[in-house]
C-alpha cells in the first residue's frame, strides 16, 4: 500500500571538483528506485549538500554507496573549508516523508551507521533522533573539534565514535569520521506581503518566530537591551515553536516577505504558521497575499492544510486528494507569485514520474480493450477490485452529497467521516487492481526458472508455490475490502441524500459483483497450493464473506427499493 518514503541529505567535503562530486552522485543514482533532487556545490565551504529520496531501503543502500565513494575521492588529510566537518562524507540524515514513523527511520539510520563503520572502516557518531546518548542528539557535540580534533577522541569511551573508533589508523585518517541521524523535515516557506517595509516584515517574523525578539526598556524598538544576570540578552518569545523566521525584500517581486524555516511540522504545520502570520500580519495593518514554498514537500503537508481550511468550511474531507491538496493551494495562496506545479513540487509525485504505467492511470477504453485483448491480464483478480473500487466511488459520492445537502448542515462531519472511508476504500482497491496483475506476473515469472538441476527444480516449484500463495491472498484482500463497501453503502441507502438512494444500490451491487468475482480468483489459485493447510483457513472465511455478501446486498436493495 503506502510506499515507505525518505530523504536523505548528505553532505561532502568537497566542493570544488566536480568530477569528484559527480562520480559520488553517479553512485546514488545507480541505485533503482532513487532519485536525486538537488546537488549544491559550495567552493568557499568546500562543501557540496546532495538530496535524494525514494523508498526507504533504496535510500540506505545509496546512502552506504556514496559513503563509500567519498572516501574512495577525498582525503580529509588535505581538506580546507569555511564550514565545521569531521568527515568525507561529514553527515548523512535520514528523513521521514511518508509511511514510515521516526522511529523506524532512526533504527534504519543505525543500521545504516553500524554497516558503515563495519563494511567501509569509517567510524561513525549517531545524531538527532538516531543517537544513543542524549548529548549526541546535538550534531555539534559529535562533531567537537571538527576533523583535527578527532584523534585525542579515539579510544575514549566517552568521546569515541558510536561505531568503529577503537583507534586510530591511516584509515580513518584519510576519510575522518561521520556523522549519521534521522531528522524532521524541513520546510522553507516565505510569506507574501502587501509591503514594501523590510520593518514591518521583521516585526512580523519576530512576533511569530520561537526565538522571538530582544526584550527592551519600555517595550520601545529603541529601548535599551535588557539582559539577565550572566549578561545574556533576554528574549520575548514568539508564539510558534519550532520556527525561525526573518523580514526581508524581494526585489524580483517588489515585495516584502516573512521568511520562515518550520524545523518540525508535527509541532506546527504549515497552515497553522500560515494562520498565525495572517493574524500577526493584521494586527500590524499588514495583509498577507499569498505563500511561496522554497523546494520539495511531503505530500502530508499540503493534505494536512486541505483538510484543515475543509473543516473551517464545513466542507467533506472525503473528496480525491488533488481536490484537497487545490484547497491548500487556493487557500493559502500558493500560486500568488508563480504558477505552483504540484507534481514538481510534492515529494511522492516526483518519484511517481519513474514508475511503470499502471493500469488504473488508463483510459476506461483503454482498460476495456486491454482487457478484450488476447493478453491474460488483467483478468477477473483485477476486475473484481475495478467492481469494489467502483462500489466505494458510489458510496463515497453519496455520503460527500450528503454533507453538501441543504439544510443538513449540522450533519456535515457524519458523511465527510463516511466519504473519508470511502476514499480510503477506494484507494486501497485501486491499488489491488494492479496488485492482482502483478501478482499473476509473479508466478509466471517463477514458472519461467531454469529446471535443469533437482536444484533448480527444487528452488522452482518452491518459487511457484510462493508466488500462487501470494496471488492467492492478493483477491482475497479485494474481497475484505469490497465488504466494507456494504458498511458505507448500507449507511448512505438508510441514512443519506434520498435522492441519491439509487448510487448506493448500485454500489452495493457493484461491491457483491467484486467479492463473488474476488471469491471464483480465490478458489482458482489455492487450488494449486499443495500445503492445504496454508490455505484452509483463508478458504473458509472467503467462503463465508461470499455468503455474507449475498445477504448484504439484499438487504441493502431492500431499503434502496422501499425509498425509489
Amino acid at each position: 500500500m503506502e510506499k515507505r518514503i525518505v530523504e536523505c541529505v548528505p553532505n561532502f567535503s568537497e566542493g570544488r571538483d566536480m568530477s569528484v562530486i559527480k562520480q559520488i552522485t553517479d553512485s546514488i543514482e545507480g541505485v533503482a528506485g532513487v532519485k536525486l533532487l538537488d546537488v549544491d556545490p559550495g567552493w568557499a565551504t568546500n562543501r557540496t549538500v546532495v538530496t535524494f529520496v525514494g523508498e526507504v531501503e533504496a535510500v540506505v543502500e545509496a546512502a552506504f554507496l556514496c559513503v563509500v565513494k567519498a572516501a574512495q575521492l577525498i582525503d580529509m588529510r588535505k581538506h580546507h573549508g569555511e564550514h565545521p566537518r569531521m568527515g568525507a562524507t561529514d553527515v548523512c540524515p535520514l528523513i521521514p516523508v511518508s509511511g514510515i514513523s521516526m522511529d523506524e527511520t532512526a533504527a534504519y539510520a543505525r543500521r545504516l551507521a553500524e554497516r558503515i563503520a563495519k563494511e567501509a572502516g569509517i567510524p561513525v557518531y549517531c545524531y538527532e533522533y538516531a543517537a544513543f546518548r542524549s548529548e549526541r542528539k546535538k550534531l555539534a557535540v559529535c562533531r567537537e573539534g571538527e576533523y583535527e580534533g578527532l584523534k585525542p577522541r579515539f579510544g575514549v569511551p566517552e568521546q569515541m565514535p558510536d561505531f568503529g573508533g577503537e583507534k586510530w589508523t591511516d584509515r580513518v585518517a584519510l576519510t575522518g569520521c561521520t556523522a549519521v541521524g534521522a531528522r524532521d523535515f524541513l520546510i522553507a516557506i516565505n510569506f507574501n506581503l502587501n509591503t514594501t517595509s523590510t520593518r514591518r516584515a521583521n516585526a512580523i517574523a519576530f512576533d511569530v518566530r520561537e526565538r522571538g525578539r530582544v526584550m527592551r526598556e519600555g517595550g520601545s524598538p529603541v529601548g535599551r537591551i535588557m539582559k539577565d544576570d550572566l549578561g545574556r540578552e533576554r528574549f520575548i518569545p514568539g508564539s510558534l515553536k519550532s520556527t525561525a523566521a526573518i523580514g526581508w525584500f524581494i526585489k524580483e517581486y517588489g515585495i516584502a516577505q516573512v521568511s520562515m524555516n518550520i524545523t518540525n511540522v508535527a509541532v506546527t504545520p504549515v497552515h497553522v504558521a500560515f494562520e498565525e502570520v495572517v493574524a500577526k500580519a493584521a494586527a500590524r495593518g499588514v495583509r498577507v497575499t499569498g505563500t511561496e514554498i522554497v523546494g520539495l514537500i511531503p505530500k502530508s503537508v499540503l493534505l494536512d492544510a486541505g483538510r484543515y481550511f475543509l473543516r473551517k468550511q464545513q466542507r467533506s474531507l472525503g473528496i480525491p486528494e488533488q481536490e484537497i491538496i487545490r484547497m491548500a493551494v487556493l487557500s493559502m495562496g500558493l500560486d500568488d507569485l508563480k504558477p505552483f506545479d504540484v507534481d514538481n513540487k510534492v515529494i511522492e509525485y516526483m518519484l511517481d514520474k519513474k514508475e511503470e504505467e499502471r493500469l488504473v492511470d488508463r483510459s476506461v477504453t483503454g482498460f476495456i480493450l486491454e482487457t478484450a485483448s488476447e493478453s491474460p491480464a488483467p483478468g477477473g483478480g483485477s476486475i473484481a477490485a475495478v467492481m469494489g473500487a467502483l462500489g466505494a466511488a458510489l458510496g463515497t459520492m453519496v455520503a460527500n452529497l450528503s454533507a453538501h445537502k441543504p439544510g443538513w448542515d449540522d450533519r456535515w462531519e457524519e458523511f465527510s467521516d463516511a466519504a473519508v472511508r470511502g476514499q480510503e476504500l477506494v484507494r486501497e482497491l485501486l491499488y489491488l487492481v494492479d496488485e492482482d496483475t502483478r501478482s499473476f506476473n509473479k508466478v509466471m515469472e517463477a514458472f519461467g526458472l531454469p529446471k535443469n538441476t533437482a536444484e533448480e527444480k527444487q528452488l522452482r516449484t518452491e518459487a511457484i508455490q510462493e508466488a500462487t500463495f501470494y496471488a492467492t491472498q492478493v483477491p482475497f484482500r479485494v474481497m475484505k475490502a469490497s465488504m466494507a463497501v456494504f458498511d458505507l453503502a448500507g449507511q448512505m441507502a438508510q441514512t443519506g441524500n434520498p435522492n441519491s438512494v439509487s448510487d448506493a444500490g448500485v454500489g452495493a451491487l457493484a461491491a457483491r459483483a467484486a467479492v463473488l468475482g474476488a471469491w471464483l480468483n480465490v478458489r482458482i489459485n489455492a487450488a494449486s497450493i499443495k500445503d492445504r493447510n496454508r490455505v484452509e483457513d483463508l478458504l473458509k472465511e472467503a467462503a463465508g464473506m461470499a455468503e455474507l455478501a449475498r445477504q448484504k446486498e439484499d438487504a441493502i436493495l431492500e431499503i434502496v427499493n422501499a425509498k425509489i
